[in-house]
């Protein structure tokens, strides 16, 4: 068995690397049982977010609904034949990760399927909270090592940068979610109508969850911390950018940082990190 769950554990860590080289580069500087975890989690979320964003040729709903009974049948047996489900499963029951967070996060899934467009801010807060502030609670239960103090207080910190990242992805693939998919999360405009006055009122949004969450980063262990903050720096580093771009570019075209620049946040993270300076 031990032999089978490795190799489980390597293939969502396959997952990860192959879908998003920020991510894996930052999972991989935390300890290796973290950094196992991490990519259990992220190979799970990936592949439910890949049924309702890419799979758009084929059954959706169905699919959806036979990963999630997979997904439960991998919780209640402690084994799967999925090895992404059967990894994640590892992760859920070796951190005490609750099943609402997972029913919370599948349910955004689903939301994905039929909602387009997210006319108030009781909508979106719902849908992040379930497409982004339980994935980092799930993340938390893994920096926190089932410790229930620490686990509390960084809670919110922990959720408030979920909704950080997404609202910046949201920014970010903003052409690409309203030409491709008919979306439209924000409530801060109509679709169609996005502009100066909106993208700003967003980006006020994200900086205050930005400050919010970093007091909770500067919190977590020190392999844990290194490794978000080069997140959380990257991501900042992109908001600025979006910030700077106006509005009817960020309608038309995705913005990213440069491969270069990704290497340098990382480094100026991890340097003052190991001087325990972040």
């Amino acid at each position: 068995m031990d032999l089978y769950h490795k190799t489980t554990l390597k293939i969502s860590k396959l997952v990860t690397t192959s879908y998003s080289t920020s991510f894996s580069f930052a999972t991989s500087l935390m300890n290796s049982e973290h950094r196992d975890a991490i990519y259990a989690i992220y190979g799970f979320v990936r592949f439910a977010d890949e049924i309702v964003d890419t799979f758009l040729n084929h059954d959706q709903q169905g699919l959806l609904d036979l990963f999630e009974a997979n997904m439960g049948k991998a919780l209640d047996n402690k084994i799967s034949l999925n090895p992404v489900l059967n990894s994640f499963q590892l992760v859920v029951h070796k951190y005490q990760i609750p099943r609402q967070l997972i029913d919370a996060f599948l349910h955004s899934m689903r939301m994905d399927l039929d909602k387009k467009n997210y006319s108030s801010k009781a909508e979106t807060d719902q849908y992040i909270h379930g497409s982004a502030d339980v994935v980092g609670l799930m993340c938390l239960h893994v920096f926190c090592d089932n410790n229930p103090q620490l686990l509390e207080e960084l809670q919110e910190p922990a959720m408030r940068l979920g909704s950080a990242f997404q609202k910046v992805n949201f920014l970010r693939d903003l052409k690409a979610d309203s030409e491709e998919l008919g979306r439209s999360y924000f409530h801060h405009y109509t679709p169609g109508n996005f502009d100066e006055k909106a993208k700003a009122s967003i980006i006020a949004e994200i900086e205050s969850d930005f400050d919010a969450a970093l007091p909770g980063i500067r919190r977590l262990p020190s392999d844990s911390r290194i490794a978000v903050m080069v997140a959380y720096r990257y991501y900042r580093q992109l908001l600025q950018k979006l910030k700077r771009t106006p509005a009817s570019r960020i309608r038309k075209t995705r913005i990213r940082i440069s491969d270069f620049r990704k290497m340098v946040i990382m480094t100026q993270s991890m340097t003052l990190g190991k001087l325990n300076i972040l």
